[in-house]
């Protein structure tokens, strides 16, 4: 079919294709979808730097090698169930998806497991024996055989050389020195121990006449405990018509001896225990058989998490953790910048305070309260001197008026020797006309007074 167009005329310019213009966020979105999608589980080797792990439960470090590096998150989920913690330095295998960070346009793994490098495939030939074991029922607790409660030969399968047999040796001396122990010498380390421990197996079986056999050795890394993961071993074990025990490495090491074996014991001291336990500690036992179903529980639990996990990575839940992980690390982001605010506040406030602390010593509350206690009896003792003056002007004062009205009192006229003289109706009697012949009269003198009558009068 022709198509017709516009006819723009000689010269012109035809318009070229139309521009696609996309947003940051579209962009990133595209990114994400490609890198999720493409890259949605893989191992990654690589060194460890800048671990940081915040309040959350989260781990952030970058891997790296001589040319790149790439961010790394362990969400909490996931690094509850890691049975070590990396550290700067450490060379590990990390497996998981590539993930993108919409906030800062950064992809990173979200790291599910993490393996020191080197020992990655010894742990994954353990899980995968383990399975094929369980499997068959080699792990069963039907098939396992309860311990003679006072056993009286037994036989030990170590190094003649190590520090276990000694172990074991002195235990069973303190606790049932009659015991009968036969040892059989093996390697328990190295590329010869496999074989020489299935024939120390199988030997012990034929002499017969044993009631437990002990397979011990000390502890280890993973590579040192090899041999005792075998299923050339486990298979031996299986095939024991003697009660068995597994004491392989410290209380933390397992091997899939323990599973194999009627018991397993944490040590090889406590094998010995296990096996000359007295009739006094039974409850002793009672102990031990408790710990192991709580061994158990926790392997069950251990596989219920591992199928609930299984779950979760169903690619129905994928969209929706992916931005719940995305807002965790945004929330770990914005903790980062308010604990780096807090400080900054923390200091300005302890600085004002200082300066505070620097005006409150200039001011000094006691010279300020000493200078005015001097100037309150300054004023104290001017307002005494005033009262005093005043005090006096107004006594010499008083005094003088005293005197005036001492000169005016009738009383200093008598001093003089003059008298008052009152008839007796009490008028003071002025001329000696008004008094009569026998009235009676009161004198007063300067001191005292009389009482006197007229007798006569004279003539001035």
């Amino acid at each position: 079919m022709e198509q017709k167009g516009l006819d723009f005329g000689p010269g012109a310019e035809k318009p070229g294709p139309r521009r696609r213009t996309w947003t940051v966020s579209q962009l990133t979105d595209r990114l994400q979808g490609v890198l999720e999608t493409e890259f949605f589980d893989v191992w990654v080797e690589g060194e460890v730097s800048n671990l940081t792990t915040p309040a959350s439960g989260h781990w952030y470090f970058s891997l790296k090698d001589a040319n790149a590096q790439v961010r790394a998150v362990v969400w909490k989920t996931a690094a509850r169930l890691i049975k070590f913690r990396p550290k700067d330095g450490m060379k590990v295998l990390v497996r998981g998806a590539v993930r993108v960070y919409p906030p800062k346009g950064e992809y990173q793994i979200a790291v599910e497991v993490v393996e020191p490098l080197g020992k990655g495939s010894l742990q994954q030939a353990f899980e995968e024996l383990k399975a094929k074991l369980e499997a068959e029922g080699l792990f069963a607790r039907e098939r396992k055989r309860p311990l003679p409660m006072l056993p009286r030969r037994i036989a030990v399968l170590t190094s003649p050389t190590g520090a276990v047999i000694q172990d074991i040796l002195r235990v069973v001396q303190r606790r049932y020195s009659n015991l009968e122990i036969a040892i059989y010498p093996a390697r328990v380390q190295g590329p010869e121990a496999t074989p020489e421990i299935v024939r120390g197996i199988r030997a012990v079986n034929r002499v017969g006449g044993f009631d437990v056999l002990i397979v011990a050795r000390g502890g280890g890394s993973l590579e040192d405990l090899w041999p005792f993961n075998e299923e050339l071993v486990a298979r031996a074990l299986a095939d024991s018509k003697i009660p068995t025990i597994s004491a392989v490495g410290h209380e933390t090491d397992f091997t899939i001896a323990d599973f194999v074996a009627d018991v397993r014991a944490p040590t090889p001291s406590a094998a010995a225990e296990l096996v000359v336990g007295a009739k006094d500690e039974l409850c002793a036992r009672v102990d031990a058989l408790q710990r192991r179903a709580e061994a158990a529980l926790r392997l069950r639990l251990a596989r219920v998490r591992a199928r609930v996990s299984a779950l979760t990575q169903h690619r129905v839940f994928e969209a929706e953790r992916g931005r719940l992980r995305n807002q965790a690390q945004r929330v770990d982001d914005l903790g980062r910048r308010s604990q780096a605010g807090l400080r900054r506040r923390l200091e300005r406030a302890r600085e004002r305070e200082r300066r505070a602390g620097e005006r409150l010593e200039a001011f000094r509350w006691d010279r300020q309260i000493a200078e005015r206690r001097a100037r309150v009896q300054a004023r104290t003792d001017r307002l005494s001197t005033l009262v005093r003056q005043r005090t006096t002007a107004r006594a010499s004062r008083l005094a003088a008026l005293a005197g005036k009205l001492d000169s005016l009192s009738p009383l200093a006229v008598l001093s003089r020797g003059y008298a008052l003289v009152w008839d007796g109706s009490g008028r003071l009697l002025r001329d000696a006309a008004a008094a009569q012949t026998g009235d009676v009269l009161r004198i007063r003198l300067e001191s005292g007074a009389l009482a006197a009558r007229v007798t006569g009068k004279e003539e001035p």
